[in-house]
């Protein structure tokens, strides 16, 4: 779509601080006091589920923008908006491994999906993975110490 442009400051410094929650609540998940551990979970598999949702959304902002939007485009960009939302519905039945590993892969998923796809600012395939990246180590901290348990 463009020419290879670095992110502006305000993008780089607004992605940094959404990475922020990741580590700090993996961290109190897996090396944290044990009755925060249940909090710290939580919060993880929120805010996972709140990003998730966020990269579908602008994806669909990008698509939205151009004059005649692909509707395949436009139906794709909210699968993880959905996937996040039935992975949380499912947190009570399905084990605490299962949904992170499914969180991560749907953070995977998306990544690709985000490197794959035509018409987007240069820059934000590495904005996406910056994101992608951070929620993946995080949630492999944190289903590292779910195995444990």
């Amino acid at each position: 779509m463009e020419r290879e442009a670095s992110a502006p400051a305000p993008l780089w410094t607004i992605a940094v601080l959404a990475l922020a929650p990741f580590p700090a609540a993996a961290a109190l998940y897996a090396y944290g006091p044990a009755r925060w551990a249940p909090v710290a979970l939580t919060a993880l598999l929120f805010w996972s589920s709140t990003v998730l949702s966020f990269l579908g959304g602008v994806r669909w902002g990008l698509e939205s923008a151009r004059p005649a939007p692909r509707w395949t485009r436009l139906t794709t960009s909210v699968i993880s908006s959905v996937a996040a939302w039935a992975l949380l519905m499912s947190r009570g039945r399905l084990g605490a491994v299962v949904v992170i590993g499914g969180f991560m892969a749907a953070f995977i998923l998306q990544w690709l999906f985000d490197h794959t796809a035509p018409d987007v600012p240069s820059r934000y395939p590495r904005l996406s993975t910056l994101l992608a990246a951070g929620a993946c180590v995080s949630l492999a901290v944190a289903m590292e110490q779910a195995l444990r348990m």
